[in-house]
């Protein structure tokens, strides 16, 4: 009893700062006025995955299942080393693989992760953001 108590003031503890810590964001944005939010510089990558809903979208949906547990050999996003030699075949063929499904030495991948409602280029914008996170 005491362990689910100390385990659940630990989780409102955590959302309270989190909350917080949101709240002082955005009240220094307010403060500040966009000019001073937008002249903040992003890294090259946050820019990419920003500017990717749809690829993150479809990442939630369909890839991650696979993807963010490494079943069937599946890379996992960010993971650069398993990333790089399939980066390197070049976008056109990660495009080809994921629409039409793959089987190479490393595992498996089905066609459209396995949701055939999704179109190409909901399939390439998932590609697109998994590899713009292992670059």
């Amino acid at each position: 009893m005491k362990k689910t108590t100390l385990i659940l003031g630990l989780l409102i503890a955590a959302v309270s700062l989190s909350a917080c810590n949101k709240s002082a964001e955005n009240t220094t944005a307010k403060e500040s006025g966009p000019s001073a939010s937008s002249t903040a510089a992003a890294s090259p990558a946050t820019e990419a995955v920003a500017e990717n809903p749809l690829g993150k979208k479809v990442y939630g949906s369909t890839c991650s299942m696979c993807h963010a547990a490494n079943v069937a050999g599946a890379p996992k996003p960010g993971d650069k080393a398993d990333w790089a030699p399939r980066i390197q075949q070049g976008m056109d063929v990660l495009y080809k693989h994921a629409i039409e499904g793959f089987t190479g030495a490393k595992g498996q991948m089905p066609p459209r992760g396995g949701a055939a409602s999704l179109s190409d280029d909901e399939v390439k914008a998932g590609v697109d953001f998994m590899v713009n996170q292992s670059r």
